[in-house]
């Protein structure tokens, strides 16, 4: 009698098939193999060539590596939030330049000798990332490309103007933004001939020799200021003499009757990680007493989604604004966060709790290190206006915007308002900063009592 062995079952025989049926079944199953391994050729072809599937790739496997962090319960590192934002902002400028070379081709003939004579043509023009999430161009005549943090920056010694009723069509084209913000030369009348463009000869502008906006630096004046921002301290379509820091400078050696010297490290389209990154390299050479920066509503996302509901990329923001205090910190300057008034509230509900309530919701600063100059562009609204209806004249929105050239940034007498309300602050930060331990090689600024020859014995004393 045979006793089955427990926990076995026994194999059943395999049914035999014919040869030329098994040989069959190889074969489809090599063909199958064959077309799988093709389509992941194809796929990865198309991954690996085009901008969106580079991007799509590269995103799973930064999403993969996230998730990984996740199950063990660790952030998102920086790391891996920088390596995003590079893979966002290389995409899109890799899927714009075709559109540019399609879009240059079918531009008209005047239109085409333009953007040539500016730098902005597909074999030139600079093609970068702004605002953290925004792509432009620029004309490479201008401006240059700069791969340490800033993106693109200013070129030395360079003289431009800008140009304003480019028609639509080539001026968001190519699904685009184009600044025609072009060369000052000899060259400019015979450029815009043909095309609807028009020269705003009031908006000349030049570059010292450090590549930014206004005269030469003096890094032995006796108070020098450090101002970043984006295009509202650039200067848009206001000249050499009328942009906020320039304003501040001549304010600063008003009140002090003293040498002052400021540098505009604002640039349009700038945005607070290329703050940043503009205060690394410049602080340390020109060492400047104080530092000014300058934000917007499109320093965290769509200006509208942020002035009137608050809807922004505020940790981003954040992260590279706490960067600049900190740098401050570290270095005894003082600091000074200033948004910049948005002229819609000055004719709708001001709606602060968003803009700028959002912003100094997450700043890590005390209240005197934070300005918010909008009640003094009320009162100077409200002053201008008073004076235009004595005058007999019809003011169209704000005199201390851009209005007559359909632009919201600030003019000449918004500059110099802004400047004042600056001025103010930045003096009264340097007197309290006096009354402490100075770091070393910081020349305190007088008291608003000092007499000139005091704050020379001061000076030569530190």
């Amino acid at each position: 009698m045979r006793i089955p062995l427990t926990g076995r079952r026994a194999a059943r025989p395999r049914q035999r098939l014919f040869a030329s049926f098994e040989r069959r079944l190889r074969l489809e199953r090599r063909f199958k193999q064959l077309i799988l391994l093709a389509t992941a050729l194809v796929v990865g072809l198309i991954l690996g060539l085009a901008p969106w599937g580079r991007y799509l790739a590269e995103s799973i496997v930064g999403a993969a590596n996230q998730a990984g962090r996740q199950a063990v319960g660790l952030p998102k590192s920086r790391e891996e939030i920088d390596a995003s934002w590079l893979r966002f902002r290389r995409m899109q400028i890799d899927r714009t330049r075709p559109r540019i070379e399609t879009f240059f081709a079918e531009a008209e003939p005047a239109y085409q000798r333009l953007m040539r004579y500016a730098g902005m043509d597909p074999e030139h023009a600079l093609l970068r990332w702004a605002n953290y999430d925004w792509t432009i161009l620029l004309s490479s005549k201008v401006f240059e490309a700069d791969d340490s943090g800033r993106s693109f920056r200013l070129r030395p010694r360079t003289r431009s103007i800008w140009l304003r009723k480019v028609d639509e069509k080539i001026r968001t084209g190519a699904g685009i933004t184009l600044f025609f913000l072009i060369p000052d030369g000899p060259g400019l009348a015979e450029a815009v001939r043909g095309t609807s463009a028009t020269v705003v000869e009031g908006s000349r502008q030049t570059t010292n020799s450090w590549g930014l906006r206004g005269p030469e630096p003096e890094p032995d004046a006796p108070l020098r200021g450090l101002v970043l921002g984006d295009s509202f301290m650039q200067g848009m379509f206001v000249g050499n003499d009328d942009t906020p820091p320039e304003c501040l400078r001549r304010d600063l050696q008003a009140r002090l009757k003293t040498r002052v010297s400021i540098l505009n490290a604002g640039v349009m389209g700038y945005s607070p990680e290329q703050y940043y990154y503009s205060l690394v390299a410049l602080a340390d050479r020109f060492r400047p007493h104080f530092v000014v920066v300058s934000v917007f509503p499109n320093d965290f996302g769509g200006v509208s989604a942020v002035a009137s509901r608050g809807d922004g990329d505020w940790p981003e923001g954040k992260y590279w604004l706490d960067k600049i205090i900190s740098f401050c910190r570290k270095r005894g300057r003082p600091h000074l966060i200033v948004p910049a008034p948005y002229e819609a509230h000055l004719f709708t509900r001001r709606a602060s709790g968003y803009y700028p309530g959002m912003l100094l919701n997450i700043l890590d600063t005390d209240s005197m290190s934070i300005l918010d100059p909008f009640d003094a562009f009320v009162n100077a609204h409200l002053r201008a206006i008073a004076a235009s209806r004595r005058c007999g004249r019809q003011v169209v929105g704000s005199p201390l915007y851009n209005n007559t050239l359909m632009d919201d940034h600030f003019s000449a007498a918004g500059a110099r308002v802004w400047a004042e309300a600056v001025g103010e602050r930045i003096l009264l930060l340097l007197d309290r900063e006096s009354d402490g331990d100075e770091a070393p090689g910081i020349v305190p600024p007088p008291r608003r009592s000092s007499s000139r020859g005091e704050w020379e014995a001061r000076k030569s004393a530190s």
